[in-house]
């Protein structure tokens, strides 16, 4: 029987790692810091598991290492605010991985660790799986910490994996997720007639994945652990969208405003209202980066040890996302839409 823990385990990846490990028989303990729950994607509380108190900023993760029989740490647990300061991204993305390793190294486990596929920083074109080159420009802070936490890994000593999902979003059959991550904000400013113009440059694309892809290739790498040691490893689509689908996806909801797809590059935003400029800026300062670049993140070998690969992240899938975001109450029902189709981009002219 495979004992793993599972570092944020409340959280919307760690939880749906646990529920699927548990289901296939696995001994898992889940450590949580505030929620003293773990949940899959579909809001039910995962039963069978140990759910134990602990913080990856305390060392040993606040735990007993001769307390705990376990074969694989998955490092779950993270800050995800793209432009906090790097001290602040430090003691938990950083400092953090180093207090799950040397409880790891304690307990004789391996290690998995979540990172981002996004530690490409700048770099477009094909990305391989593999080390981050050492000149990686970075877009954001989160980035960089979660690039140098995948150095803490490699020199840790741990036998290890890292495995490196890109934008992790709702299921791909139903396009249900159980916590709206802070890229969904982006359709909700757009939908609620808030932001009415959506600036990225052409050839964009943005790699959009499935959370139940992400969470069974987790659990197969750790089921298959010994296979995929010492790799790297994306959890991402091959068919990325280009970034002003996001717009786009908006204007096939009908009682949607029309949002005005822009250049990027010649965009003046002093054109506009200023508190749709505030937004903007707001939305720019967090996504932007993310709007101009075409990174195409290679998944061969995850694929080789996982025999998985991603269903086609289409026009299709984005539009059940923003029905269940509709179901959900996350984006305005029709007959709640703050201002209505065309009122948005007629007021930004």
């Amino acid at each position: 029987m495979l004992k793993v823990l599972v570092t944020g385990a409340a959280g919307l990846i760690g939880g749906e790692v646990c529920a699927r490990l548990v289901n296939r028989g696995a001994q898992v303990t889940a450590l949580v810091r505030k929620t003293r729950e773990v949940r899959g994607n579909d809001g039910e509380p995962v039963d069978g598991l140990e759910i134990v108190p602990g913080d990856v900023t305390a060392p040993m993760i606040g735990l007993d290492p001769a307390a705990h029989d376990i074969d694989l740490v998955i490092h779950c647990a993270a800050s995800l605010e793209f432009d906090a300061p790097r001290d602040v991204l430090a003691a938990v993305n950083i400092e953090g991985t180093r207090n799950a390793l040397d409880f790891a190294n304690a307990t004789g486990a391996g290690f998995i660790h979540v990172s981002t596929a996004y530690v490409c920083g700048t770099r477009e074109g094909p990305i391989a799986e593999g080390p981050v080159p050492a000149d990686t420009q970075f877009t954001n802070n989160y980035e960089e910490s979660k690039a140098l936490a995948e150095a803490v890994v490699a020199q840790s000593g741990v036998p290890f994996a890292v495995a490196r999902p890109s934008i992790v979003l709702g299921d791909y059959e139903s396009g249900a997720i159980r916590d709206f991550p802070s890229l969904c904000n982006v359709f909700r400013l757009m939908a609620r007639g808030k932001v009415g113009v959506f600036p990225a440059l052409e050839n964009s694309t943005l790699n959009l994945v499935p959370l139940c892809h992400v969470a069974e290739g987790i659990a197969r790498l750790a089921e298959r652990f010994e296979e995929a040691q010492g790799g790297y490893f994306h959890l991402v689509t091959n068919s990325p969208l280009p970034a002003a689908e996001l717009a786009r996806g908006v204007s096939r909801v009908d009682h949607f405003p029309d949002p005005r797809i822009v250049d990027s590059a010649g965009f003046d935003p002093e054109e506009l209202r200023p508190a749709e400029r505030l937004l903007l800026e707001r939305m720019m300062a967090t996504f932007g980066a993310y709007f101009v670049r075409d990174p195409r993140f290679l998944d061969d070998r995850f694929r080789a040890v996982t025999d998985l690969e991603c269903p086609a992240t289409d026009d299709a899938w984005l539009d059940r996302l923003i029905a269940y975001g509709m179901a959900r109450g996350y984006l305005p029902s029709k007959g709640r839409t703050s201002e209505r189709r065309g009122s948005a981009a007629q007021a930004s002219a």
